[in-house]
């Protein structure tokens, strides 16, 4: 079988040859070297879904295409740089579109229609927001209070989504109104109210694309780690999306920082897998201590690094010796393993 899929474009992982050798559709090995999709272990293809930022922007670019014609689809490009075809419908300037979730079973978002109204403006794009798209109730380092909850990723992909209509219409100018239908309704089953965003719902993704899986920090994830004997416990989104494809068979649970609370209600086949520095911090707080680096990921690829690690793993693994504790880089690359 001739090799197709070297790296996901969307996280940039690299499958091993064996992962790809494991699935037997070449249209799903197509999907995945696009990026609309990703590849586990098991050879099991997953598809991916788009964000509310290219929902969003699929919505506009409908909307100031329908201008001049209907359409029904349109092409974007995605905060990752890589460009789909996203069903859109557009008339007499009212373009949406219905949030795609591929093969995330969790997302509370699929199927809501984003909505855009375009005017013909003499130059420039403007974009305004409406019903459903929430605004930052309180300040935020990144966001100033009373703006719309749009990231900078999605803006961009909406901006460049709009800017490529009137390429294509040859206007010079337009207005952009986005709203959510039933929004503000929908924000109230997400995270929204706790990161300040209120009136409905954020839009965001810093790839355009929507992991199928749950990528959340739930309160129950001590539920969740009682009731497997196949268990992952990882620190972060990056080790989550990582242990996901390598650990394709076992509940993977993001705790964050809450690894002492997570072992003690595991069992059976446990597994730590994520970035090194909570994890290694967690089993030795004076990890650093005595050192020259002021943080772990500073460290990493050292002697020193490789010295402290190995020694740390090797006391905790002493302790307990059931679990089996892996470090990856940003990449997915195992760089340490034990016992």
């Amino acid at each position: 079988m001739q090799v197709l899929v070297v790296r996901d474009p969307v996280s940039g992982f690299e499958y091993p040859p064996e992962w790809e050798h494991a699935c037997s559709n070449p249209d799903d090995l197509a999907a995945v070297q696009s990026g609309l999709a990703i590849l586990t272990s098991d050879g099991t293809v997953l598809k991916r879904g788009f964000t509310t930022g290219s929902t969003a922007a699929a919505a506009a670019k409908a909307s100031v295409l329908s201008l001049i014609r209907p359409v029904d689809k349109v092409d974007i490009q995605t905060a990752s740089g890589i460009r789909v075809t996203i069903q859109a419908c557009g008339e007499r300037g009212r373009g949406f579109a219905l949030k795609y979730a591929g093969d995330y079973p969790g997302d509370v978002t699929a199927g809501m229609k984003f909505i855009a109204d375009a005017t013909a403006a003499e130059d420039g794009i403007e974009i305004t927001t409406g019903p459903g798209v929430g605004i930052w109730s309180r300040e935020n380092p990144r966001y100033p209070k009373g703006t719309p909850a749009i990231s900078p990723p999605s803006l961009n992909a909406i901006q460049n989504a709009i800017s490529e209509a009137l390429a294509e219409t040859g206007l010079s100018g337009v207005k952009v109104c986005i709203s959510a239908e039933h929004g503000e309704e929908i924000a109230a089953k997400t995270l929204n109210a706790k990161i300040g965003v209120t009136g409905g719902i954020s839009v965001l993704g810093s790839t355009g694309f929507v992991e199928p899986w749950d990528d959340h920090l739930e309160d129950s994830f001590i539920e969740r780690i009682s009731a497997s004997d196949h268990v992952v416990i990882t620190t972060g989104r990056v080790g989550l999306r990582y242990s996901r494809l390598l650990f394709p068979d076992y509940e993977v649970v993001l705790v964050g920082s809450r690894l002492g609370a997570a072992l003690d209600h595991s069992h059976g086949e446990v597994i730590i897998c994520g970035l090194p520095a909570l994890i290694l911090k967690f089993i030795n707080p004076l990890f650093l201590e005595g050192s020259k680096f002021g943080s772990v990921e500073e460290m990493i690829g050292t002697p020193e690094f490789e010295k402290r690690a190995q020694l740390t793993l090797h006391r905790f693994c002493a302790e307990k010796p059931d679990v089996l504790v892996i470090l990856l880089d940003r990449e997915g690359r195992i760089i340490m393993k034990a016992p």
